[in-house]
């Protein structure tokens, strides 16, 4: 089980007597916002990143999400055609211009939610998802909570103001992780930079997709309350960044906001695989087996975000039994791995067997397990590290 001990590396600030120096993430004038590198969950930067925010359209990417997962289900296909209601046609706010009685594809109410932000095109989709929209906001919150969204809850599916609707930038950037991770066809509509619907052209409203040819979503958010947000991400090489900023001053703010997380991000700091899974890390003795020696190493690969300059020093520390009895079974764990950084363990993993081993005849275990016995005795048979 992964276990990853460094959550927010803005703490490297105070590693500044060493070879590796970070400034702090910029600041910014917002009520929260968060910096996520998505792949290895590390948070590069966050401010009150758990208080509770009104999503305002940021809500539309939960919207989206139940509904790649029903596509991926097989529950729902982008070919269905859905019949418009009237309440869905009068929703007020940013709209795909449906129209009540006319049926509409899936993959067309799709675009409307992604790119033009439809509030209506929101509550038609969850009207046929969920039966009603309340429905369809109670698999909302279902999904909310199995994704571990905690400080988040939704009381309608376009975001519109409403009591006790709301989230957190932790929560909306754990959520926009695991959508680009679980449903990359869909999140793909994120970064289309128009949609023409009912002879009307409209522009996506995340204009990062214009200034920053590596981003590639997400959405937009804002009421007077919530004040201006926006969910970003961004690709370069193989490392992504995920930016939540609610609570910027103008609309102009919450782009140039997210444009210098995302800098500072890309700037600062780096994703690199630093062990493979099945990659043999040691080889230790084993007793009563059909073989003399184990390979051990870990189940997953373990990739991790730092500082740039932190990468040359790392080190790896091991713990693990030595003169281990056979049998054994692929997977045993066998010992732990720590990742250290300068003066400080920056991820911890089990070790484990790479290999089954069969133990020997009878008369060969009560051997192995004399001598082991005898080696316990002058304390030769200690747990090995270094």
């Amino acid at each position: 089980m992964k276990k990853l001990l460094l959550t927010s590396i803005i703490l490297f600030s105070s590693i500044a007597e060493s070879q590796s120096f970070v400034p702090d993430s910029p600041p910014l004038n917002v009520k929260s916002y968060i910096l996520l590198e998505p792949n290895t969950g590390t948070v590069i930067a966050e401010f009150n990143s758990e208080n509770p925010i009104e999503p305002a359209s940021m809500t539309k990417i939960m919207t989206s999400y139940v509904v790649a997962d029903q596509i991926s289900n097989g529950l729902i296909s982008l070919e269905d055609d859905v019949l418009i209601s009237e309440k869905a046609w009068k929703m007020q706010g940013s709209k795909t211009f449906i129209e009540a009685g006319k049926r509409v594809k899936v993959s067309d109410l799709l675009k409307g939610i992604m790119i033009q932000s439809g509030n209506d095109a929101s509550v038609a989709i969850a009207e046929y998802a969920g039966g009603t929209e309340e429905g369809f906001v109670d698999l909302m919150n279902a999904y909310a909570a199995s994704l571990g969204m905690n400080n988040t809850l939704f009381q309608n599916a376009t975001g519109l103001p409403s009591e006790n609707h709301f989230s957190s930038a932790k929560d909306l950037a754990n959520l926009t992780s695991n959508y680009i991770n679980k449903f990359p066809e869909e999140y793909a509509l994120y970064k289309q930079k128009q949609f023409t619907f009912n002879n009307i052209k409209q522009l996506n409203r995340n204009k990062l997709l214009w200034r920053d040819e590596s981003a590639d979503g997400v959405k937009t958010g804002h009421t007077d309350a919530a004040g201006y947000c926006l969910v970003g991400s961004a690709k370069r090489g193989g490392m992504r960044l995920i930016t939540v900023v609610a609570g910027s001053s103008s609309d102009k703010d919450r782009f140039s906001d997210t444009q210098r997380l995302l800098e500072y991000g890309f700037r600062f700091f780096a994703t690199q695989k630093v062990i493979s899974a099945d990659q043999q890390l040691k080889e230790i003795a084993v007793w009563g087996g059909l073989a003399d020696s184990l390979k051990i190493g870990v189940i997953e690969d373990i990739s991790l975000t730092l500082p740039r300059t932190s990468f040359k020093d790392l080190q790896i520390n091991y713990k693990h039994k030595n003169n281990v009895q056979a049998p054994i079974k692929k997977g045993k764990l066998i010992g732990s791995l720590e990742i250290v950084s300068g003066d400080k363990v920056v991820y911890a993993e089990d070790l484990v067997a790479l290999e089954s081993i069969d133990s020997k005849g009878f008369f060969g275990r009560v051997w192995s397990k004399f001598v082991l016995w005898i080696m316990g005795l002058f304390g030769l048979n200690d747990n090995g590290s270094n």
